[in-house]
């Protein structure tokens, strides 16, 4: 079963969440700031984790910068604030799903569960095939299979939601998809939260892409497209 590890200073919601993940049958350690989650992440292997972000001394963006250097395990954020800016930096430091406070505990089991099924895909798909599969248009190259992207034979350093979003719109490509059917298939489940989530990751994206942002188009009140 699947190991959480649950990082926040408060720790009556850390004991709110950790009651609802052991009911789902999850294994659970928890940290009560940003400098012991690091510190369990070098003599653990963690298969999700919760991260607050207003925490004393190491920050949770900071945190995850430093575990990021040592492993690429799937993050959620928490946060009592709902500026774009924090999920922006969030996202931009590999955070791969964001929640504003307050929320409930069965949005986080959705979410945890989301999370841990994309990461499942992902490693199975890398073994299904014989071959790579490469999506390739000027100077832009994408290997589906290996999981890199590289601009005019630079590879691109991309969050892991990015991939999964470039990826579902490649394999789309030249088809209209509609905001509701991106968010259902990348994030995994039936999105009910803040909308403007897919619109900050199709501008990370973007930014990834470089002198490709333009294969992603914008469709004014139904989606995008990604022309191929």
């Amino acid at each position: 079963m699947a190991k959480i590890l649950i990082c926040d200073d408060e720790a009556g919601l850390r004991a709110v969440i950790k009651r609802y993940a052991l009911f789902e049958g999850y294994e659970v350690a928890e940290a009560g700031d940003g400098m012991e989650a690091v510190e369990l992440c070098r003599n653990n292997a963690f298969d999700i984790i919760i991260m607050d972000i207003m925490m004393p001394g190491l920050d949770g963006f900071s945190a995850v910068k430093k575990i990021r250097e040592i492993s690429d395990t799937p993050v959620i954020m928490l946060s009592a604030r709902g500026e774009e800016y924090d999920k922006v930096l969030g996202f931009e430091v590999g955070v791969d799903d964001y929640v504003v406070k307050p929320f409930s505990s069965k949005e986080i089991m959705l979410r945890v569960g989301a999370v841990l099924r994309r990461v499942e895909k992902r490693s199975t798909a890398r073994s299904d095939y014989e071959g790579h599969i490469i999506f390739e248009k000027d100077g832009f190259k994408a290997d589906m299979t290996a999981y890199k992207v590289f601009i005019d034979g630079v590879q691109s350093d991309m969050s892991p939601k990015e991939y999964d979003l470039l990826f579902f719109m490649i394999r789309n490509k030249n088809i209209a998809v509609p905001r509701e059917k991106i968010m259902l298939e990348v994030w995994g489940y039936d999105y009910y939260g803040d909308d403007r989530t897919l619109d900050t990751h199709i501008k990370l994206l973007r930014k990834s892409l470089g002198p490709y942002a333009h294969f992603i188009k914008t469709l004014r009140g139904l989606g995008y497209r990604f022309d191929g």
